[in-house]
């Protein structure tokens, strides 16, 4: 198979992404019941939703990293089994409170908090399970598909909760989503371990080591820490999608799950374009796909109806999934393969785990000058978050300029014993061959196993 969809010849990656379709559909219908519910018992306090929404991804924030860890020493297949097994089981726990009528706000708190605890070891392990499903070749272009398909059951998800909510309520919502679990569990017993590609456990992995790994590499650092400002107040649309339909629009089930559709349907097409990408894309490419989206979401924010919010969040979603995109892709890529495993925990800290001071932060603003200050706010501070940034790019690329012309070759040895992985210079937009980044050793078993 050749082209967009490539990944999907490998059996076993299209078990996942089968799986992942259904259980991460579910998972967006449980968002947005969870949210349309936090919002009816608070008579739509902006507040509560920021504390339950920051519940959910403390756990990220502390756990990630240890869970990175347990990823890189032990059977990650085994792993997301367990986290999803013990993930329905939360679910199901919770539609049954609210279908009794007994659910209380402390209840969803729980539930929130649990659930970020099974993330912080299901994440990523995830993200470094696809180079285990289909190697080093086709990493770009699987990590691009995973987006796909996460856009698509987004796009599908609120859809269908806005429209079940509206019939059946939240409960039966969150019923259907314990059960899509089951989707997952299912594709990943029916996988053939021998096919897939993997290299020795690592027993004595530890977590300083990645973070010093990344600290020697600026390369790392500078999308690194632009991903964190951007994650921290820009990518708060769990927030500010539900509190800008409800109460500058006010929008019923229906059009919030439309209005969050719009937003969906413009990162699926993002990730379907970055299904091309063939390599490490440059340090330029990500931080200008940052400036734009900091556009995009600023005008978004003063969206004057509701079809022109729908428009705007849809090029918002394009720009959000295209930068972050980016920069994985930048960052996996361009990290030794001994790390990157422990690289990758950090990248999802960072993108995740930002997300509860985000939710608080965004919960203030929005109580105090309304729905549309999370999204002006967020997209001003990532716009000036990718300013700054690109000076910092064009400065390291001034400083690397005389030490690569006074080098008749170009390489030298990188971290950690590794052939160099210098950057392209800050000017040039094209795209370093994904082979060179990964330096890949010839025996496939051997190959590392993140994403």
């Amino acid at each position: 198979m050749t082209g967009p969809f490539r990944s999907l010849a490998v059996r076993n990656f299209r078990l996942f992404a089968a799986g992942q379709v259904v259980s991460v559909a579910g998972t967006w219908m449980m968002i947005v019941a969870q949210d349309w519910l936090v919002l009816a018992l608070t008579d739509d306090s902006a507040g509560a939703l920021g504390v339950v929404t920051a519940l959910q991804f403390a756990p990220l924030l502390l756990l990630t990293l240890f869970g990175g860890r347990l990823a890189d020493r032990h059977d990650k297949r085994l792993l997301l089994t367990v986290a999803n097994a013990i993930s329905a089981v939360l679910a199901l726990v919770l539609a049954a409170l609210v279908l009794s009528g007994a659910v209380r706000l402390w209840h969803i708190g729980l539930f929130a908090l649990g659930l970020g605890v099974v993330n912080a070891v299901e994440v990523p392990a995830r993200v470094s399970f696809v180079s285990e499903m289909v190697g080093a070749e086709l990493l770009p272009n699987a990590s691009a598909l995973s987006a796909a398909y996460f856009s698509t059951a987004r796009v599908v998800g609120p859809a269908l909760a806005g429209l079940m909510i509206a019939a059946l309520g939240t409960g039966w919502v969150m019923l259907l989503n314990a059960a899509s679990y089951l989707a997952t569990v299912v594709a990943l017993r029916m996988m053939r371990p021998q096919e897939l590609h993997r290299g020795a456990p690592e027993s004595r992995a530890r977590i300083v080591d990645g973070l010093r790994h990344v600290l020697a590499r600026p390369d790392l650092v500078l999308p690194l820490a632009l991903l964190a400002v951007v994650g921290l107040c820009g990518l708060n649309f769990q927030l500010t999608l539900p509190l800008l339909a409800k109460t500058v629009f006010g929008a019923d089930a229906d059009a919030f799950g439309l209005l969050t559709t719009a937003f969906a349907a413009g990162s699926l097409v993002a990730a379907l374009v970055t299904t091309a990408r063939r390599g490490r894309p440059s340090g330029r490419t990500v931080v200008v796909s940052a400036l734009v989206f900091g556009v995009l979401e600023t005008v978004a924010g003063w969206s004057p109806g509701f079809p022109a919010a729908m428009v705007l969040l849809s090029l918002t979603g394009f720009a959000s999934i295209y930068f972050v995109q980016a920069a994985n892709h930048r960052i996996q890529l361009g990290s030794d393969p001994r790390y990157r495993g422990r690289v990758m925990a950090l990248y999802t800290l960072i993108v995740q785990g930002s997300t509860p001071f985000g939710a608080l932060g965004t919960g203030w603003l929005a109580e105090r000058f309304g729905a549309r200050s999370g999204l002006v706010v967020g997209g001003l501070v990532s716009l000036l978050a990718a300013v700054a940034a690109l000076l910092v790019e064009r400065a390291t690329a001034r400083d690397a300029a005389p030490d690569a012309a006074g080098d008749g070759t170009g390489t030298g040895t990188g971290p950690a014993g590794t052939a160099s992985r210098t950057p392209p210079e800050a000017g040039d937009t094209r795209e370093a061959p994904a082979a060179v980044e990964l330096q890949e050793p010839p025996d496939p078993r051997e190959r590392d196993r993140t994403v």
